[in-house]
């Protein structure tokens, strides 16, 4: 998929329109509410070496082997929020706190978002490989925007007669393995993955939508239906709810990296809205 130059473009623009305001501030990074910005440091920073400072920035962590947890001046995406990158040069970031991540952007690969983090500032050789010259031990962070999410789900009611719950797949997913079955839920795709889940959440905007709980493995969703769903920028990610009728497996091994306990092998496939 080509890396969207918009959205990137919107990360940066982002954090030079919040410059003025946040400014008012003042001072050299002594506390929390003087900060300095990623530019400032990365552009002096032996006046920095070995001081406990103050920086906003955003903040981008991604799992993996190698990780990353860093501190730049923008991130940019693909339209759907993921493969997220730091924009410019960036300090690697070491404790920052994991609870912070849930008021910050989660489009699954990674999270990012605009922080102030306090912590003692010193030079070397830090993350994969010593890549990173500069990191920040962090003492103290805070969000600078606040990320909501809404949920959208199916709730655990009995079914219509000839169909089958989406939850009691999960609870005696064996009982319907190997059976041609009719089932409701919510369809997940961003060309990673491409699930049955029982609800999709996503930010406020409708950006980086996630599938919710335990989801089961799609193969055979038809591209036509997907029009009738909830369709993000350039193609990059479907979902809705819908009624699908097809062969379910249980069993595990399925899907992304063999990841998924169940599979469900789609021969019909109904929007509802």
């Amino acid at each position: 998929m080509i890396r969207s130059p918009w959205r990137s473009l919107l990360i940066v623009l982002l954090l030079l329109t919040s410059l003025p305001l946040l400014a008012t501030c003042g001072g050299q990074g002594g506390s929390l509410g003087s900060s300095l910005y990623v530019q400032n440091v990365m552009a002096d920073p032996a006046t920095y070496a070995g001081k406990e400072i103050t920086v906003d920035g955003a903040y981008l962590w991604r799992p993996g082997n190698p990780g990353l947890s860093v501190l730049a001046i923008g991130v940019g995406t693909l339209d759907n929020g993921l493969d997220a990158q730091p924009l410019g040069d960036a300090i690697w970031l070491e404790g920052f706190p994991a609870t912070l991540t849930a008021s910050l952007h989660n489009p699954g690969d990674a999270v990012y978002g605009f922080v102030r983090v306090r912590g003692q500032f010193v030079s070397g050789k830090f993350g994969p490989a010593g890549a990173y010259p500069y990191q920040i031990t962090v003492s103290t962070a805070e969000p600078i925007e606040q990320v909501h999410r809404i949920e959208n789900a199916i709730k655990d009611t009995p079914p219509a007669s000839g169909k089958v719950s989406f939850f009691d797949l999960q609870r005696t997913p064996e009982k319907y393995s190997g059976q041609t079955i009719t089932v409701q839920g919510y369809y997940f795709w961003n060309s990673v993955i491409y699930v049955l889940a029982e609800g999709v959440s996503t930010e406020e905007d409708g950006a980086s939508p996630q599938p919710m709980g335990i989801p089961i493995w799609m193969e055979g969703f038809p591209p036509d239906k997907s029009v009738d769903l909830h369709v993000g920028p350039n193609n990059s990610f479907v979902w809705g709810l819908v009624e699908v009728t097809g062969t379910f497996q249980t069993g595990g091994g399925f899907g992304k990296d063999g990841a998924y306990k169940s599979i469900f092998n789609v021969t019909s496939a109904t929007p509802l809205k």
